[in-house]
């Protein structure tokens, strides 16, 4: 069994490589291609749960083989609860606030991880 310390670090570790693909995918769309901060935040979230999809699954929650059919719907349930309070909080931030774009996506990565973790851990692979 997998102690809660090292689930936490391992979570930690793949959510700063989530970061980073966000981060990048964020710039490409924003400098690179010209789209505004909504478009480019809503495709980097995307890439980066295809990453942390198998990630979780099979290193931070190690759920193994089989189970697909359960879990993928409850880790986009997971991840589409986790991306309203990010994209709200963003929303929030740039719109009311009007804090700096990325400032704000980089503060959001912070209510996503948590909200993220939790339900993965007590929804999608509660049983590992």
């Amino acid at each position: 069994m997998l102690k809660e310390s090292t689930r936490i670090l391992r979570f930690i570790l793949i959510g700063s490589l989530n970061a980073l693909i966000t981060a990048v995918v964020v710039f490409i769309i924003m400098e690179v291609l010209g789209y505004g901060y909504q478009i480019s935040n809503i495709t980097a979230y995307i890439a980066a749960l295809i990453n942390n999809f198998f990630w979780s699954k099979y290193w931070i929650f190690s759920s193994g083989q089989g189970a697909f059919q359960r879990e993928v719907p409850l880790f986009i349930f997971s991840f589409a609860l986790a991306y309203s309070a990010q994209f709200l909080f963003l929303y929030s931030m740039v719109e009311v606030v009007n804090l700096n774009e990325y400032f704000a996506q980089f503060l959001g990565l912070f209510i996503y991880g948590g909200v993220n973790f939790i339900m993965n851990r007590r929804v999608t692979f509660r049983n590992r």
